[in-house]
């Protein structure tokens, strides 16, 4: 799916490095230097390849990377869906869950909006059913403090 540098002879894994990196925003400040100069990659170059990549993305969206880099310091690197939390916060336009989980609600979001999300998060598990990762949506909800609600209208 994304690019690799130079390749010469057999390769073998050395390290993956897993990010949190907003749209179009990727610069050599942490967490991104930090992560990719121990792995002895060129910085500045996955940044422009990772800035024109997702430069279609709306900003602030926040993206997951997950980088492989091999012994000879060639790396790939896949775009992975946003985290369950942002999305659920950004579907109920909250900045954060609550504070004490369970004893107060942090929010209100239907089930549409939740089968909404677990269409753009079944992008990454592909064989895992719909339900299943609607189910999971539900219990981070509950974790987040967010009141789940059967019809947008009573949200």
């Amino acid at each position: 799916m994304a690019a690799a540098t130079k390749s010469s002879g057999p390769r073998t894994l050395a390290t993956t490095i897993k990010l949190l990196v907003q749209a179009g925003a990727a610069k050599p400040a942490p967490p991104v230097g930090p992560a990719l100069g121990q792995a002895g990659l060129n910085i500045m170059a996955w940044c422009k390849e990772f800035n024109a990549k997702t430069a279609g993305y709306k900003e602030g969206t926040m993206l997951r990377v997950k980088m492989r880099v091999y012994s000879d310091k060639t790396y790939d690197w896949d775009l992975k869906t946003p985290p369950s939390t942002w999305l659920i916060k950004k579907a109920a336009g909250l900045a954060r869950g609550a504070d004490k989980p369970g004893h107060e609600v942090a929010g209100v979001i239907s089930l549409k909006h939740l089968y909404e999300i677990g269409l753009v998060k079944q992008r990454d598990s592909p064989n895992v059913p719909l339900k299943s990762i609607v189910t999971a949506l539900l219990h981070t909800c509950r974790s987040m403090g967010m009141r789940v609600v059967s019809k947008p209208e009573d949200a």
